[in-house]
C-alpha cells in the first residue's frame, strides 16, 4: 500500500524565531507514534528556512521530509538571486512547482517549468508538480501532482471531494501519476479528500500556520 502524502506549504511566512516556535508546537507529532508509518509527510518552508526544518527533524528523529516551495529553471552560475537545485538537494527531498500564486504572481511559463523540473530531477529531487485543471501539460519525469483549482486557493471554498476524485481519475489516464488535492483543505475535510480512489494525499495552505491544525489534518488524513 503506497503512503498517504500530506504536504505542508507554509508560503511566503515565518522568520527564524517564529519557525523555531512553530517546530516546538509540531514536535507533538510523535505521539502520533506508528500512524506515522503510513504517510508521507513534507514540510516546505521558504528558502532561509530549509536549513532550520531539516536540522530540526533530524536532531529529533521526526520521520518528516523536507520540500522548497520553488527552484531556479538554472542550474549553478551567474543567476543572482536564484537558488538552484544543487543547493535545494542540500536540505530537501521534494519541491513543488508550478504552484498556481507563481504562475500568476511572477508569470511562469511552461518552458520556466519545464527547465525547473528538468533541474530537478538532475539532483535527485523529487518534482511536486502543480495542475490548475486536467489539461495542463505535464513535463517527462513528473510522478507526483497537485491538483489546485484557482478558485479554492486560500478561499475556504474548496472543490467538491467527488469532481477532484474525477479530474484525478482523468489525469492518471495520461500517465502514471498519483494525485494530490490542494485548496481550502481543514482538520474537518480533509477525510473526504483522501478517501477517494484515485487521490493520494492533499497539498495543504493556510491551515498549516497552526501547527496544531495540522496535526490534526495528519490524523484525520
Amino acid at each position: 500500500m503506497n503512503k498517504l502524502f500530506i504536504v505542508a506549504n507554509l508560503k511566503s511566512n515565518q522568520n527564524e524565531i517564529e519557525a523555531k516556535n512553530w517546530l516546538e508546537e509540531f514536535k507533538k507529532i510523535k505521539d502520533l507514534g506508528q500512524f506515522l508509518d503510513e504517510k508521507e509527510v513534507i514540510i516546505c518552508p521558504s528558502f532561509t528556512l530549509l536549513s532550520l526544518f531539516s536540522r530540526f527533524f533530524k536532531e529529533n528523529n521526526l520521520p518528516i521530509k523536507v520540500g522548497a516551495q520553488n527552484v531556479s529553471p538554472f542550474s549553478e552560475g551567474a543567476y543572482t538571486g536564484e537558488v538552484n537545485a544543487k543547493q535545494v538537494k542540500e536540505f530537501a527531498d521534494y519541491v513543488l512547482i508550478g504552484h498556481s500564486e507563481r504562475r500568476s504572481n511572477f508569470k511562469e511559463s511552461d518552458d520556466m517549468l519545464l527547465n525547473k523540473v528538468k533541474t530537478s530531477l538532475e539532483q535527485a529531487l523529487i518534482p511536486i508538480y502543480c495542475v490548475q485543471d486536467k489539461d495542463i501539460l505535464v513535463p517527462e519525469g513528473v510522478s507526483i501532482l497537485a491538483y489546485e483549482p484557482t478558485f479554492a486557493i486560500g478561499s475556504g471554498n474548496p472543490d467538491t471531494p467527488e469532481n477532484a476524485d474525477d479530474v484525478a481519475r482523468f489525469i492518471k489516464t495520461k500517465g502514471n501519476y498519483q494525485v494530490l488535492y490542494g485548496g481550502s483543505v481543514t482538520p474537518k475535510n480533509v477525510k473526504s479528500f483522501t478517501d477517494k480512489e484515485n487521490l493520494s494525499g492533499v497539498l495543504v495552505g493556510g491551515a498549516t500556520l497552526d501547527p496544531n491544525e495540522f496535526i490534526k489534518i495528519i490524523q484525520n488524513a
